[in-house]
């Protein structure tokens, strides 16, 4: 009947009366992701480190026939700033230590290197898909801080891998901490890892500075391995036996987010690390019976 419909709303307009109220729209379905490929912020790329693991595992399991010590103080959730020693000419300790973790942990790890990198062209790139990120501060807090992940540093900088073959397992100063004040910031714990093996995979002999300075690079190596092989030593590294070693958690008591952190107590911590892993890859080499086996 054409008056139904107006004869039932009527009297629910009535002074006092209720009102029905309309029920509230569906929730917006989540804006699609534009990205047609799977690199995040960082440039990183699960394809090319899946790529990258199954290229590097028989290096790593049967070239370099890695053995990990403590591998369950590593957290499997969480920020986490892990710091090791770092050798090699072309230092082989960083893949390792990423593809350990990953395989074991099923964790991703991004590491901090020099800036050098990410402008050279094609392998700056090459490194951001494999997990690579430029070192600064606030990359490592936004990792560390907003995102949790496991972070890798490497507190020596060019000065580890820059070392020759009769400074093995001599560690340099650890820069003026600031990767303690990262760790600070972010409210997370530093990891120390301690690896044996990296320095005997591409031993470097001597270098040559004046070369070094003409291309504008920290170091030009001659390594024994170029001796040996020659152009191809530079990809080609010794089957040095690698050990790696997890120390306990470094632990900060210090609210995150201050502004300013104690510069001598940054300055403490970081020496103490430094110690703490100094002392472990000198009992590490005590044990070792072989640097091949």
């Amino acid at each position: 009947m054409p008056g139904a419909g107006r004869d039932i709303v009527e009297p629910i307009r009535r002074q006092g009366a209720l009102v029905p109220l309309r029920r509230p729209e569906e929730p917006a379905a989540p804006l699609r992701d534009p990205r047609l490929s799977d690199v995040d912020e960082w440039g990183r790329s699960e394809h090319i480190r899946e790529l990258a693991r199954r290229l590097y595992d028989p290096i790593y399991r049967h070239w370099f026939r890695a053995e990990w010590e403590g591998l369950e103080k590593i957290p499997t959730e969480g920020g986490a700033l892990l710091v090791a020693n770092h050798a090699g000419a072309i230092p082989s300790d960083a893949p390792a230590i990423m593809h350990g973790i990953e395989t074991e942990l099923s964790r991703p790890v991004y590491g901090m290197a020099d800036h050098m990198f990410k402008g050279m062209p094609v392998v700056g790139t090459m490194w951001s898909r494999a997990g690579g990120v430029a070192a600064h501060p606030e990359n490592a807090y936004r990792l560390l801080r907003e995102q949790g992940q496991l972070a890798l540093v490497f507190p020596e900088g060019t000065k580890g891998p820059g070392k020759t073959y009769s400074e093995r397992y001599q560690l340099r100063r650890f820069g003026r901490g600031g990767f303690v004040e990262i760790a600070m910031r972010a409210g997370v714990p530093i990891i120390p890892i301690a690896v044996v093996g990296a320095e005997e995979s591409m031993p470097t002999l001597f270098k040559v500075p004046g070369l070094a300075r003409m291309l504008g690079v920290p170091y030009v190596p001659i390594t024994a391995n170029m001796v040996m092989f020659g152009p191809l030593g530079l990809l080609a590294y010794f089957p040095a036996k690698f050990r790696l070693r997890v120390l306990d958690p470094v632990h900060f008591d210090v609210p995150p987010d201050q502004e300013r952190y104690s510069k001598s107590r940054i300055m403490d911590a970081a020496e103490d690390i430094r110690v703490d892993l100094q002392e472990t890859l000198y009992d590490m080499l005590r044990q070792r019976r072989s640097v091949w086996f």
